[in-house]
C-alpha cells in the first residue's frame, strides 16, 4: 500500500511537470513599441510645434542676399559614405501622440551621444517618452537597430523658456546587443564657437508634404546669420517638418560621407518658406555635449 502511494505520488508529479514544459504554450515575446508600422505613422513634430510668427514687413527688412539661390535647397542624398550611418531618424511619444525628427552620432567618450534639437527631446514642458534613435532609417527598416535613450538632455535656455536659439539636445543611448552606438555606425565630428556664415550641408529625414520620411535628404551652400528673431544660421532649404534635428556640417567631404557637426536643423519662418533655420553652436552647447558625453 505504502509503494502504491508513492508510485502514484511520482506518477502524478512527472504528469504535472509533463503538462508544465509541454501542455502550456509559452508566453509570446513582447513586441517593440516602434514596430515598422508605428515608425512610418509618426507624425514629424514640426506638426506639433508653433512656428516662429513675423510679418512681411519684418521680412523685407533683411539683407537681399538671403534671396539667392544656393547649390542644394533640398534632394535626396545619394552619395553614400559615413553620413548614411550615422544620420537617421528619431521617434518618441509627446503627450501620447507618435511623433518624429531627425538626429545625428557624434564621437564622444562614451561612444553614446546623438545630438539632435531641443523641441525632439523636451517641448512644452514635457520631455518624451519612448525616445529612440534609428541610425540609416530606410522606410520602415532598421538597418542598425533601436537605440533606446537611457537620458535625454537639452540647453539651460531651452529647457527654462524654450529660447530658440538654444533649441539643441542630446540623447544618451543605451548599448545594444552588448555594442555602443559608435562602435557600430561610426561618428561624425562635432566643433563649438565656429565662425559665422561659412558653406555648411545639412541632412535630415523630412516627412511632411512633398516628402514622406523614407529617405536622407539634404541641403548644401552658403549660410547666414538670423535677421529676424534669433542669432541662428540660416540657409536655402526646402526640407519640412520631420528634419528637426538633423546635422548641420561644416568641412564636409562628399567622397566620405563626413564633417564635423555645428549645428541643427531647427525651424522655419512662417513668411520665408524655402529656408532652414539652426541654432549656433557655442559654450551653451558645448557644455551640454560635455554632460552627455559624461553620462
Amino acid at each position: 500500500m505504502k509503494h502504491t502511494t508513492i508510485r502514484a505520488a511520482v506518477v502524478t508529479a512527472v504528469l504535472s511537470l509533463a503538462f508544465a514544459l509541454v501542455g502550456v504554450p509559452a508566453q509570446a515575446a513582447p513586441k517593440p513599441f516602434w514596430t515598422p508600422d508605428a515608425m512610418r505613422a509618426a507624425v514629424p513634430m514640426d506638426k506639433l510645434v508653433k512656428a516662429p510668427r513675423v510679418s512681411r514687413k519684418e521680412v523685407a527688412k533683411g539683407p537681399s542676399a538671403i534671396i539667392q539661390s544656393l547649390p542644394n535647397g533640398g534632394g535626396a542624398w545619394t552619395g553614400g559614405g559615413k553620413v548614411t550611418q550615422t544620420a537617421g531618424r528619431v521617434f518618441f511619444l509627446f503627450n501620447g501622440q507618435k511623433a518624429s525628427c531627425s538626429g545625428d552620432a557624434v564621437t564622444s567618450a562614451n561612444g553614446s551621444v546623438v545630438v539632435t534639437a531641443g523641441h525632439c527631446v523636451k517641448y512644452q514642458g514635457t520631455w518624451h517618452t519612448e525616445w529612440v534613435f534609428v541610425p540609416g532609417y530606410n522606410n520602415g527598416n532598421a538597418p542598425y537597430g533601436q537605440w533606446a535613450a537611457k537620458s535625454t538632455l537639452t540647453t539651460p535656455q531651452w529647457e527654462a523658456s524654450e529660447d530658440m536659439n538654444y533649441d539643441v539636445g542630446m540623447a544618451v543611448v543605451n548599448p545594444l546587443n552588448g555594442q555602443r552606438l559608435t562602435d557600430v555606425v561610426g561618428a561624425q565630428g562635432i566643433a563649438f564657437n565656429q565662425p559665422k556664415n561659412q558653406s555648411m550641408y545639412t541632412f535630415g529625414y523630412p516627412a511632411a508634404s512633398p516628402y514622406d520620411g523614407t529617405k536622407l535628404i539634404y541641403c548644401s551652400g552658403s549660410t547666414f546669420t538670423d535677421f529676424l528673431l534669433t542669432k541662428d544660421h540660416g540657409m536655402n532649404c526646402n526640407m519640412t517638418g520631420g528634419s528637426s534635428g538633423g546635422p548641420w556640417f561644416l568641412s564636409f567631404n562628399e567622397s566620405t560621407g563626413t564633417g564635423v557637426q555645428a549645428s541643427v536643423n531647427s525651424f522655419g519662418y512662417n513668411f520665408l518658406p524655402g529656408y532652414m533655420f539652426g541654432p549656433y553652436f557655442g559654450t551653451d552647447a558645448q557644455n551640454l555635449y560635455n554632460r552627455a558625453q559624461a553620462a
